[in-house]
């Protein structure tokens, strides 16, 4: 190869390289105008096309209001930014939410957030507004709670679950929903970019704020005894009741002690009468058996009784009693609700009796996490 087609292939790779790095450079500078461009329509509000939201619907068929009044409720609701937590103060999932639903309300309410409680209840006995003023004082609740008892509220949302979150922005429209317990950081990302969207509409100044609320999440265990029900309308086309007796609608039966003993099975034994959504001891005493498998046992009741628990044939060892156990293995049932009966730190199968005595005790569900 002669000397000038060796120059000529050196210039052509100085060439080459020259336009690589070229290339490089304009590249480097693309990415950072489509960042800014990306960032800047983010964050205005013209390019925001609200065609495809919903307006969140108007609150119907409310039976009280707590912590407001409705004329209070509705100039609160003008211009904020709305989270709706439709729940119900007997509901497990639901009562794992409030912790993160106060802190919310305390961090963010200065700033333009609104929380309202849609109460909508699963049973007779929450639609007593002193059994909800309990429970919203048990948790700490000071926004707004209105009471769905009629579900139309509930039913304006399209709603079917427990719990449910919906937020809207501050003209009205639902631009979150989130079904169930988890999620907690992404609910909070969208209050903070829902906040920051109304600050800039109504030339407010806000603090900004990036950091999310510190509280450690339940762990669910994987392998787990579904909710049970106690009564025949909520248990329909579920085999949960193991007695051979059975669901009999509206008479009171007298369940014999079972031969066996089935996983995810309960077993009344005494008299106890039917109800579309509980069943009522109507003998002085009677007994509750389960095999399940959890970490924590949870049950929905009414009416006073005392509660003995028996783990495995033996007195419920401390290491697995529940919040609400306070008296070794008694559990004192005084009002209408839930309570935690197991609370242990990882999952296993056990036999459990209750031993319940309080003529008139109702039991309405078991719930397990």
């Amino acid at each position: 190869m002669n000397s000038e087609i060796k120059t000529g292939l050196i210039f052509g790779v100085i060439i080459a390289a020259g336009l690589v790095m070229v290339g490089m450079i304009f590249a480097s500078l693309d990415e950072k105008v489509d960042t800014s461009t990306v960032f800047e329509e983010a964050n205005s509000l013209s390019n925001i096309d609200k065609s495809k939201f919903k307006k969140a619907p108007e609150l119907v068929g409310i039976a009280n209001y707590l912590n407001t009044t409705p004329e209070e409720l509705s100039r609160e609701i003008e211009g904020k930014v709305v989270l709706y937590d439709i729940w119900t103060y007997s509901c497990i999932n639901c009562i794992r939410t409030l912790p993160y639903i106060t802190a919310w309300d305390d961090k963010y309410s200065d700033q333009g957030l609104l929380i309202i409680g849609i109460h909508s209840p699963e049973f007779e006995f929450e639609k007593d507004p002193d059994n909800v003023r309990i429970a919203i004082e048990k948790h700490g609740i000071s926004y707004p709670v209105v009471m769905d008892n009629d579900m139309e509220t509930w039913k304006a949302f399209e709603n079917r679950y427990w719990p449910r979150k919906y937020i809207a922005d501050h003209e009205g429209f639902l631009r979150y929903d989130h079904i169930g317990e988890g999620s907690y950081q992404e609910t909070e990302k969208i209050i903070q970019q829902l906040l920051e969207e109304r600050s800039i509409a109504l030339g407010i100044q806000m603090d900004s704020t990036s950091s999310f609320v510190d509280i450690e999440e339940f762990q669910h265990s994987m392998f787990r005894t579904p909710e049970l029900y106690f009564g025949y309308k909520f248990a329909q086309n579920r085999n949960q009741l193991g007695s051979e007796e059975g669901f009999q609608p509206g008479k009171t039966i007298s369940y014999s002690e079972p031969d066996s003993i089935d996983l995810h099975k309960f077993y009344p034994v005494g008299d106890w009468k039917n109800y579309d959504d509980s069943m009522e001891l109507v003998s002085d005493e009677g007994t509750i058996k389960l095999l399940y498998n959890a970490k924590e046992v949870n049950i929905v009741t009414e009416n006073n009784a005392e509660l003995e628990i028996l783990l495995d044939g033996k007195p419920l060892p401390a290491e697995y009693s529940g919040k609400d156990i306070t008296n070794g293995n008694i559990l004192q049932v005084t009002e209408a609700g839930l309570y935690n009966i197991i609370n242990s730190d990882t999952s296993s199968s056990h036999l459990m009796q209750i031993n319940v005595s309080g003529k008139g005790f109702q039991m309405f569900t078991f719930t397990f996490g």
